[in-house]
C-alpha cells in the first residue's frame, strides 16, 4: 500500500507579490457601487473588541464602546480575570446597554494554559462562559500542527461541541510564519479557511493581508459559512498590523459592501491596534474612524 504523502511544511513566501496584484486588479476592475448605499435585510451589528484597547479593563471596553455608540462588545478571553468573568460581563451590559457580541477564545501561542491546559476542555469552558454572558459566538484559531489530538480531530471536534454547546464556534482565518524566503505552515488543517470544512467561520482582513490573501474573493467563497468578521485592514506587509479600516490595503469597503448588498447576517466587531496610542482622545478617535467606516460602508449611515 503506497504511504499517504506528508503535508508541507513550508512554501514560497508569495504574499506581498499576491497583495500586489490583487491591488492591480482591483485598480483596473473597481467594483466599489459608489451611486448606491446597499443594506443588508438582516440586523449587522457592530461591535468593539477588548484587544482594541489593549491594555484597558473589561470595564473600560464597555465604556468606550458605549460613549462611541458602538452596539456591543467581544471580550478576548486573556489571563486577566477580568476576561474570564461572565458575571461582570453581564453586569456592565447592564449598565451600558450593550450586549456581550462574543468572546475571543484563549487560542494564542502565549495562552496555552488559561481557562484549561487541555485544548478541549478550553474550548467547552469558553463556549460555557459566552453562554452565561450572552455571547451567540466564539472566535478562535485553528490549531498549531503540535497540538496532538486537539489538531488531528480539529474540524469534527468543533462541529460535535457546536452542536453539544448550542454556540457558534466561528473558526478564524490566520496566515503563515515566515523564515526567511519560505512560509512555515504551523496550523492544523491550515491557516486558510478556503476547502476546510467547519460549519461556521470568522474573517479578519490584517491576517488576510499577512498572508496576501485575495479577501474580496475569501468573502464571496465564505459567505454561506461567514459569521464573523473582524474588521481591520493590512498595508500587506509580512506582520499583523490590525490598522484602522481605511488605512490600509485591502479591499475592506468593497467587502462590507459586498456584504451588505447580499443581505449577509452576522456581526462586525473592530479590532484594531491602539497599544501604541498614549493618548485616550487618539485611541477615541480611531475607533470612532472604524466605527464610522463600518457604517458607511454597510449603508447604516442612516440609522
Amino acid at each position: 500500500m503506497a504511504d499517504t504523502p506528508r503535508r508541507p511544511l513550508t512554501s514560497r513566501n508569495a504574499a506581498r507579490a499576491k497583495t500586489r496584484r490583487q491591488r492591480e486588479e482591483l485598480a483596473r476592475n473597481p467594483v466599489y457601487d459608489l451611486d448606491a448605499a446597499h443594506r443588508s435585510e438582516h440586523e449587522i451589528r457592530i461591535g468593539l473588541s477588548t484587544s482594541s484597547v489593549y491594555p484597558m479593563t473589561v470595564r473600560e471596553c464597555f465604556e468606550t464602546a458605549a460613549r462611541l455608540g458602538y452596539d456591543g462588545a467581544e471580550v478576548m478571553i486573556t489571563n486577566n480575570e477580568e476576561t474570564q468573568d461572565p458575571a461582570l460581563m453581564n453586569l456592565l451590559s447592564r449598565s451600558t446597554g450593550l450586549p456581550v457580541l462574543s468572546v475571543h477564545a484563549p487560542t494564542l501561542l502565549f495562552l496555552p494554559r488559561v481557562m484549561h491546559h487541555d485544548h478541549w476542555e478550553k474550548l467547552r469552558r469558553t463556549a460555557g462562559l459566552a453562554k452565561d454572558a450572552g455571547a451567540r459566538t466564539v472566535v478562535l484559531h485553528p490549531p498549531f500542527r503540535w497540538q496532538g489530538d486537539y489538531a488531528r480531530h480539529f474540524v469534527e471536534g468543533v462541529r460535535t461541541m457546536a452542536q453539544e454547546t448550542g454556540v457558534t464556534l466561528a473558526v478564524e482565518n490566520m496566515y503563515p510564519w515566515r523564515a526567511g524566503l519560505r512560509e512555515v505552515i504551523v496550523y492544523s488543517p491550515h491557516w486558510d479557511l478556503a476547502g476546510q470544512d467547519y460549519d461556521a467561520v470568522t474573517f479578519d482582513f490584517s491576517h488576510a493581508s499577512t498572508a496576501g490573501t485575495d479577501a474580496l474573493a475569501a468573502v464571496r467563497t465564505l459567505f454561506p459559512r461567514l459569521q464573523h468578521i473582524h474588521l481591520t485592514d493590512g498595508a500587506g506587509t509580512l506582520t499583523d498590523e490590525h490598522l484602522v479600516p481605511g488605512r490600509g490595503r485591502m479591499p475592506v469597503a468593497e467587502s462590507l459592501q459586498y456584504l451588505a448588498k447580499h443581505d449577509w447576517s452576522g456581526d462586525v466587531v473592530v479590532e484594531v491596534n491602539t497599544r501604541f496610542t498614549a493618548r485616550r482622545s487618539t485611541r477615541d478617535a480611531m475607533l470612532a474612524e472604524s466605527l464610522a467606516f463600518a457604517r458607511r460602508h454597510l449603508g447604516l449611515d442612516a440609522r
